[in-house]
C-alpha cells in the first residue's frame, strides 16, 4: 500500500467506490467542521469553502487542525471495525467501541474527542451505566437527531446480502444512540441508497424507497411493520413540506444530501451540503459518503485528500475493507 497518505490511495484506486465512501465521508465531515454551527448567511462564497477557511472567518472549534475528522467519522470507524474484526454487525462490540470513543478517543484524530452531540452523550452515559445497547438511546420523537444516521455507511459498503438483513443491521447500529423509528428507518434507507449507488442504479433514491417499502410490508411482526411504514410515510413527506436546512434533524440532513446529491462532482456535492449551514460537517459527510461511492476514490480533489489527518488510523482497515463482504 501506498504510504502517500489519502492521495496515494486514490492513486491506486481511483476508480473504487467502496473506498470512496469511507473516504468520501471522512473528506466531507473534515471539510465541513469549520463551518459548523453558521447559518447560510454567515458561510463564505461556494468558491472559497475549503478545508482551511478564509482568512477572518470565524471558523467552529478553534485548535482543531485543518483537515480532521470529528464524531461522524470517528463513529463511523468504529462501525467498521466492528464488522471487519467480528465478521458481522455485534450491537455490542459496537456499543462498548462508541464508548472507547468517547472516553478514550478510540478513532478519533489525535486521540480528542471535540465535538459529540447532547443526544449522544446522554446515551452513551447511560450504556455507561449499564443499560443495554438495545436501550440506551433516547426513543421520543423529539430524540431524532442525526447521530446515528451519520455512521452508518460501512453496513452498506459491506454488504452483500438480502435487503431485509441490511435493513434490521441498519436498525441495530442506531439503537445504542437514537431508538426511535424514524431515526432507524432513515438509517435503513441510506442504507439502501448506498447500495443502490454501489450497484450503479439509475435512480438510487427512488429504488431504495420501493425496496424499504417491501422490506416493511413484509416484517414479521405486523404492528412493528406499520410502524415503520408510518414512518417511511413522514420521510417521503418531509420535503413536501420543509426545504432542506442543513439542521440536526435526521430527515432534514437525508434531504439535504439529497439535494447536493443533484450536483455534477463530488467536489461540488459537499460544498452545496456545506452551503445549507447550521450541522455542515454531518451534512457533508453523509452527502460526501454517497458521493464518494458515486464518483469513486479518484473524483475527490486531490487537495483535499492531501489535507485530510488520520491516514494512520484509517489505513490497516483498507486491506479488509478492500477484501471483505458480508
Amino acid at each position: 500500500m501506498s504510504h502517500d497518505g489519502f492521495l496515494g490511495l486514490a492513486q491506486q484506486h481511483p476508480g473504487h467506490a467502496k473506498l470512496g465512501g469511507l473516504v468520501g465521508l471522512l473528506v466531507g465531515d473534515a471539510l465541513g467542521v469549520p463551518y459548523e454551527f453558521h447559518s447560510v448567511q454567515q458561510l463564505p462564497a461556494r468558491k472559497a469553502i475549503e478545508m482551511q477557511p478564509p482568512a477572518g472567518f470565524p471558523r467552529a472549534h478553534t485548535g482543531v487542525p485543518v483537515g480532521t475528522w470529528s464524531d461522524d467519522g470517528a463513529q463511523a470507524l468504529c462501525l467498521l471495525v466492528t464488522l471487519l474484526e467480528q465478521g458481522r454487525f455485534s450491537l455490542v462490540d459496537f456499543a462498548d467501541r462508541l464508548l472507547r470513543w468517547l472516553d478514550r478517543g478510540y478513532m478519533a484524530v489525535d486521540g480528542k474527542v471535540f465535538d459529540v452531540g447532547i443526544q449522544t452523550a446522554d446515551a452513551l452515559d447511560n450504556l455507561r451505566d449499564g443499560v443495554s445497547p438495545r436501550e440506551s438511546g433516547g426513543s421520543e420523537v423529539m430524540d431524532n437527531g442525526n447521530g446515528s444516521l451519520m455512521r452508518c455507511l460501512p453496513l452498506a459498503l459491506l454488504h452483500r446480502g438480502t435487503d431485509p438483513a441490511l435493513v434490521r443491521e441498519a436498525h441495530l447500529q442506531s439503537l445504542p444512540t437514537h431508538g426511535h423509528a424514524r431515526s432507524r428507518i432513515a438509517c435503513a434507507f441510506y442504507c439502501l441508497v448506498a447500495t443502490g449507488y454501489l450497484q450503479g442504479l439509475a435512480e438510487p433514491w427512488a429504488t431504495a424507497d420501493g425496496r424499504l417499502e417491501e422490506v416493511y410490508k413484509a416484517w414479521p411482526d405486523s404492528h412493528e411493520g406499520s410502524e415503520y411504514l408510518r414512518e417511511l410515510h413522514v420521510l417521503r413527506s418531509f420535503p413536501k413540506h420543509d426545504a432542506p436546512r442543513g439542521t440536526g434533524y435526521v430527515l432534514d440532513t437525508i434531504w439535504s444530501a439529497r439535494r447536493a446529491l443533484e450536483e455534477s462532482t463530488f467536489e461540488d456535492v459537499v460544498r452545496t451540503a456545506v452551503l445549507f449551514g447550521n450541522d455542515t460537517d454531518t451534512t457533508a459527510c453523509v452527502a460526501g459518503g454517497l458521493a464518494g461511492i458515486r464518483f469513486g476514490l479518484g473524483g475527490i480533489p486531490a487537495r483535499w485528500l492531501k489535507q485530510l489527518r488520520g491516514y494512520e488510523i484509517a489505513a490497516p482497515l483498507i486491506p479488509a475493507l478492500l477484501a471483505k463482504n458480508l
